[in-house]
């Protein structure tokens, strides 16, 4: 696919799993053009055909046709699973990227193995960010919280479009540089590991007020409109 430099993708993203397919949206309605791949390619086409129809997507059969369609530096952001696989894709794709280009791990990642590739990749030429996504499915569409670290120097070539499609709270974007090496993925793992502690405490309220206290649902309701957590 030979395409004018105007033509070509600002983004691509790696994997079309749910939570990839509601950040291309967000990009895409954001105005950005994104350059879609996916391991298995029919569900490429599947998604040119349904979600993405009629859009300012591209597909890509194919990580070398993906790298050709992407303006430079390249942004490449992957929505694979944690761990192996974050490695294997970025084997796959490093022999048709050049140097400065940018790969960026939407996923849950493991701090540590962040820190480990940027410091691979930055020996390589190749600018690596860690970006934790806060927000489920509903946030990747409509707005999540973003926490980017990794290759300072990546910064300015993703932030427009990571303030663009994050949240907004008092017209400020829930999205800033973190820190370097594996600072974004461990600021997303202290957000989880709170995030975990507040449902549990959810479910063990829920428990002392029906079990202890004996109380009715909407009794219980009724005390949790007053809960600060809630």
């Amino acid at each position: 696919m030979s395409l004018d430099e105007k033509d070509k993708a600002d983004i691509a993203v790696i994997g079309l799993a749910v939570m990839g397919q509601n950040l291309i949206l967000n990009m895409l309605e954001k105005g950005f053009v994104v350059c879609v791949y996916n391991r298995t390619v029919s569900k490429v086409d599947d998604f040119l055909a349904n979600e993405g129809k009629d859009l300012r997507v591209l597909g890509a059969h194919s990580l070398s046709e993906l790298a050709e369609v992407l303006k430079k530096p390249r942004r490449i952001m992957l929505m694979v699973k944690a761990g192996q696989p974050v490695d294997a894709m970025i084997s796959n794709i490093l022999p048709f990227l050049d140097r400065d280009d940018i790969i960026i791990d939407g996923g849950n990642s493991e701090y540590t193995d962040t820190a480990r590739r940027c410091t691979e990749l930055k020996e390589k030429g190749i600018r690596f960010v860690g970006c934790g996504v806060s927000g489920g499915e509903e946030g990747a569409r409509h707005g999540p919280s973003l926490m980017p670290g990794g290759s300072a120097e990546a910064w300015p070539y993703i932030k427009d479009i990571f303030q663009a499609i994050a949240a907004k709270v008092d017209n400020e974007p829930c999205c800033d540089w973190v820190g370097e090496n594996g600072a974004g993925h461990f600021v997303k793992m202290v957000h989880n590991g709170i995030e975990y502690g507040d449902m549990q405490l959810i479910a063990e309220a829920y428990s002392l007020l029906k079990d202890g206290a004996d109380l009715t649902h909407d009794e219980m309701a009724e005390v949790s409109r007053n809960f600060w957590l809630l």
